[in-house]
C-alpha cells in the first residue's frame, strides 16, 4: 500500500497532523494528483545535490501540467495551472530548497504513520507537541506586539515634544529679541509667565516620555529573559530531536519574527533616544530629566540589542554529509559536508558585510588528548539576505571538508579510553559587526560532531549521536562519553521507531518494540521505565553472539533498506519476533502458513519459517538459513519466496509457502512484488540443518572489526559458510533448512 493511502487512512487526529505539513510550499493538490511519482523519487539525496534537485523540479512540473492536461474537472484543473505557475515562480532559482520541503513533509508522513500504528505518542514526542506551547506562543505574540505598539506611540510621544520644544525656543528666542524698555511692560510680564507654563509644561512631558520608555524598556528585557530566550531553547531542543528522526522541526520562522519585532523595537528606541539628545542641544534647563536619565537608558537598550543578536546567531542546519542527509552530525574525513547558520534579526539596511569564520575544534576541554582536524577549504564566507527568510542573513557552507592534521592513538579520560566513535567535537561559527555605534561579536556552535575515517565507523557514529542528543541538551558537553547516562526504555524504544520510519519508510508497532526490549533488557526488565546502558546498547555484546544489540539492529535497518524496503513497506515482515512468540502464533495454523522474522544469531539476515504437518499430525515449525544482503543481492526476496522448493521423501518438489501469517494467500501478499520470471531452473534438495553455523570467537571478530565494517565481516563469513554446502544448495531457491522448533 502506498504511503498517501495508508496516510487517507488513518483517524481524524493524525489527519490534522498531516494537514498542517502542507502550505503554499508544498500543496495538498500535488500530493494527492502525483502521489505515486513523488513517493518513487529520492527527495533526501536531492536535497543536498543541485542538479538532481533541478531535474526533479522540472519533471515535477512536466507531470503537472501533464495532470493539468488530463483533468476533467474545470476548477481542479485551474488549481493546477495556478500551483504549476507558483511552483515555477517559488523554485525555479532554488530547486534544492523544493526537494528539502518535499523531503521533510514525506519523512514526517511516515513518522505519523509509525506513530498511529503504536496507537501512542511516545514521551519524546508528547514533549515536543505540548499543548500549553500553543497558548504560550499566543501570548508572546501578544506581548510583542504591544510593546510594537507602544514604541510607535513613543514616536508620537518624542514628535509632540519636538513640537512643544519648538514652539518654547520661538517664543523664547521672540522675547530676548524685544527692546529691553518693554521688559517690564504687563504684556511681557504675561509672556513670561506663559514661557514658564511652556517650560514647565516641557519637563513634565520629558519626565513623562522618560518614565514611558523606562518602563517599555524594562518589558522588552523582561520579554527576552522570560520568553524570547526560552521559546529558543525550546527550538534548539527540538532541532536535537529531530536530527535523531524525530518530529519535523518548525518555529524557526516565528522566531525570527519575534526576535526581529523585538530588535526593531529597540533600535526605535535607539533612534529616540538620540533624537533627545538632539532636543537637550536647543533647550535645557537646571534639573532637565534628559541629561540625567538618557545615558543609563541608552546603555540598557544597548545592551539588550547586543545580547538580542547575539543569541539569534543560530546552526539552522547541522553539519551533514550530503550523502547521508538524514545522519547529520557525523563527518567523515576528507568528504564534503554542508552546514548553514542564520541571524534570526533583520538587520537596519546599512551598506556592510558580514563574514562569518568556521573554526574546528575551538571548544575542547582543555588537557583533553585527542585526534587533530582542520577545515581543508575555505573557512570564511559573508553573508547574504535570503529572499525565503523574509530578509535575513544567512549563509550555506556547502564545501567544508575536514583533514586529519595528526592523530593521538589513545584518548585518555579518567573512566578508560573513548573508541573514536564516542569522541565528540565542535564546528563554532564567528562573525564581527558594528551597527549604531554596538560593536558585537557573533559565535555559535553546532551541536557535538562524530568525526570517521571509515564508513565501517558510521553505524558507531550514530549511535552517539543518537544518544547524546537523547539524553543532553548541553550544547557543548563534549566530555559526554566520559560517563554517559542511561537511557529509560520508553525514550530509547521511540528513537529507534524513528530510525525505522526515517530510513526504512515504516516505523516499529508495540509487539516489535517488545521483542527489541526483551532482547535488550531481558523478559522481566522491557519496561517503559527501565534503564538502558550506553554499553549495554552499542559496546556489549549480545550473549553468545560476537555484535552488539545497535550493530545487529542497524544491520537488519541496511537490509530494508537496500533489499526489502518494498515488502516492508507493505507489512509483510512481521520481522522482530522472538522463537517462542514464533511457536504460539503459528502451532495452530494451517500446513503452509509461514512468517518473515530477522535474524538473531545473523547481522543483517532475514529467515522464514513455516508451518508443516508431521507424520502423527502434530505442527512441525521449518525455518530456512537467514538470507543475508549477499544473498539478496541476485533476486528480489519476493521472486525467491515465490519459487521456494523443497523435496520431500523422494517426492516432487514443492512450495511450502502458502499463507503469508495469518491466512494472506502468499500471491495476494507478494503479487504486486514479484519483479522476475519464475525459475525453471535445476531445483535441488537441500540439506537439513539443525543449527546455523557455529558464530565466530569474540577474539577473532575484535580483530577482523579493526580492518573491516561487521557487514564485511558477515558477507565473508557467509561465503565461507555457503561454500560448506553442496553444490545443490547453492541454488538461492532452495537454501538449507532446519527444525527450530516442535521437534
Amino acid at each position: 500500500m502506498s504511503q498517501w493511502k495508508q496516510i487517507q487512512q488513518l483517524e481524524i487526529k493524525y489527519l490534522e497532523q498531516v494537514d498542517y505539513l502542507y502550505d503554499d510550499n508544498f500543496p495538498m493538490d500535488i500530493r494527492q494528483v502525483l502521489s505515486s511519482w513523488i513517493e518513487s523519487q529520492d527527495w533526501d539525496t536531492a536535497a543536498n545535490h543541485e542538479s538532481m534537485a533541478t531535474v526533479l523540479l522540472n519533471n515535477l512540473l512536466s507531470q503537472l501540467e501533464r495532470q493539468c492536461s488530463q483533468e476533467q474537472n474545470f476548477l481542479q484543473r485551474h488549481n493546477l495551472k495556478i500551483i504549476n505557475q507558483q511552483l515555477q515562480l517559488k523554485y525555479k532559482a532554488s530547486p534544492l530548497h523544493m526537494a528539502g520541503v518535499i523531503a521533510t513533509c514525506l519523512r514526517e508522513e511516515r513518522r505519523i504513520i509509525s506513530t498511529a500504528s503504536i496507537q501512542e505518542q511516545g514521551p519524546l514526542e508528547k514533549s515536543m507537541q505540548n499543548p500549553v506551547a500553543f497558548e504560550r506562543q499566543k501570548n508572546l505574540d501578544n506581548r510583542v506586539a504591544v510593546i510594537r505598539s507602544r514604541v510607535q506611540m513613543m514616536d508620537q510621544a518624542v514628535k509632540h515634544l519636538e513640537d512643544m520644544q519648538d514652539d518654547f525656543d520661538f517664543r523664547y528666542k521672540t522675547l530676548q529679541s524685544r527692546d529691553p524698555a518693554d521688559r517690564n511692560t504687563d504684556v511681557m510680564k504675561q509672556e513670561v509667565t506663559r514661557l514658564q507654563e511652556m517650560l514647565n509644561n516641557l519637563d513634565f512631558k520629558r519626565k513623562d516620555s522618560l518614565s514611558k520608555m523606562r518602563d517599555v524598556i524594562k518589558e522588552i528585557d523582561a520579554l527576552v529573559v522570560s520568553q524570547l530566550n526560552p521559546e529558543l531553547m525550546e527550538w534548539k531542543r527540538k532541532q536535537q530531536i529531530n536530527c535523531i528522526g524525530g518530529p519535523m522541526l518548525t518555529g524557526l520562522e516565528q522566531l525570527q519574527n519575534w526576535f526581529t519585532l523585538t530588535a526593531q523595537s529597540l533600535f526605535q528606541m535607539k533612534r529616540q533616544l538620540d533624537k533627545m539628545g538632539e532636543l537637550i542641544l536647543k533647550v535645557t534647563y537646571e534639573s532637565d530629566p534628559i541629561p540625567l536619565q538618557r545615558p543609563q537608558m541608552e546603555e540598557q537598550v544597548k545592551y539588550l540589542l547586543y545580547h538580542l543578536i547575539r543569541s539569534s546567531f543560530v546552526v539552522e542546519k547541522q553539519p551533514c554529509m550530503p550523502t547521508h542527509p538524514q545522519k547529520p552530525l557525523i563527518i567523515k574525513t576528507g568528504v564534503q559536508f554542508t552546514t548553514k547558520v542564520r541571524l534570526l534579526v533583520k538587520l537596519p539596511e546599512v551598506d556592510y558585510q558580514l563574514k562569518v569564520k568556521t573554526i574546528f575544534d575551538k571548544d575542547l576541554p582543555p588537557g583533553r588528548v585527542n585526534r587533530q582536524f582542520f577545515i581543508l577549504t575555505t573557512n570564511t564566507k559573508v553573508m547574504d539576505v535570503e529572499e525565503s527568510s523574509n530578509g535575513c542573513l544567512s549563509v550555506e557552507f556547502r564545501h567544508l571538508t575536514k583533514k586529519h592534521f595528526s592523530k593521538i592513538c589513545v584518548l585518555c579520560w579518567s573512566q578508560g579510553p573513548l573508541s573514536v566513535t564516542e569522541e565528540l567535537h565542535s564546528l563554532s561559527f564567528e562573525a564581527q559587526f558594528n551597527i549604531l555605534g554596538i560593536n558585537i561579536d557573533l559565535e555559535t556552535c553546532s551541536f557535538p560532531l562524530v568525526v570517521i575515517s571509515n564508513v565501517s565507523q558510521l553505524p558507531g557514529g550514530w549511535a552517539s549521536v543518537m544518544w547524546y542528543n537523547l539524553l543532553t541538551d548541553e550544547p557543548k558537553n563534549l566530555g559526554f562519553f566520559a560517563n554517559p547516562p542511561r537511557a529509560s526504555w520508553g525514550q530509547l524504544s521511540e528513537v529507534l521507531s524513528w530510525q525505522f520510519s526515517t530510513f526504512a519508510g515504516r516505523g516499529l508497532n508495540r509487539e516489535q518494540l517488545h521483542m527489541l526490549g526483551e532482547k535488550l533488557l531481558g523478559h522481566q526488565a522491557s519496561h517503559s521505565e527501565s534503564q538502558v546502558s550506553w554499553s549495554k546498547f552499542c559496546k556489549e555484546n549480545i550473549p553468545g553472539k560476537p555484535f552488539s544489540f545497535w550493530m545487529w539492529l542497524d544491520s537488519i535497518l541496511e537490509l530494508i533498506k537496500k533489499h526489502l524496503l518494498p515488502i516492508w513497506n507493505d507489512n509483510c515482515i512481521m520481522g522482530f519476533v522472538s522463537k517462542e512468540t514464533e511457536r504460539s502464533l503459528l502451532k495452530d495454523r494451517e500446513p503452509g502458513t509461514f512468517l518473515l522474522r530477522f535474524s538473531e544469531s545473523h547481522l543483517g539476515g532475514i529467515t522464514f519459517t513455516w508451518v508443516e504437518q508431521s507424520e502423527n499430525g502434530e505442527a512441525k515449525l521449518i525455518s530456512v538459513e537467514p538470507y543475508t544482503k549477499s544473498r539478496l543481492s541476485a533476486l528480489p526476496f519476493a521472486d525467491i519466496i515465490r519459487d521456494y522448493k523443497v523435496f520431500a521423501n523422494g517426492e516432487a518438489p514443492e512450495n511450502p509457502l502458502k499463507f503469508l501469517y495469518p491466512d494472506i494467500p502468499k500471491n495476494e501478499a507478494f503479487g504486486r512484488h514479484y519483479n522476475s520470471q519464475q525459475s525453471k531452473g535445476k531445483i535441488a534438495t537441500p540439506p537439513p540443518c539443525s543449527s546455523p553455523e557455529p558464530p565466530m570467537s569474540p577474539g577473532m571478530f575484535d580483530m577482523l572489526t579493526q580492518h573491516l565494517s561487521p557487514l564485511e565481516i558477515e558477507t565473508a563469513v557467509s561465503t565461507v559458510n555457503l561454500n560448506r554446502h553442496t553444490a545443490a544448495s547453492q541454488d538461492p531457491y532452495c537454501r538449507p533448512i532446519y527444525q527450530v522448533l516442535g521437534q
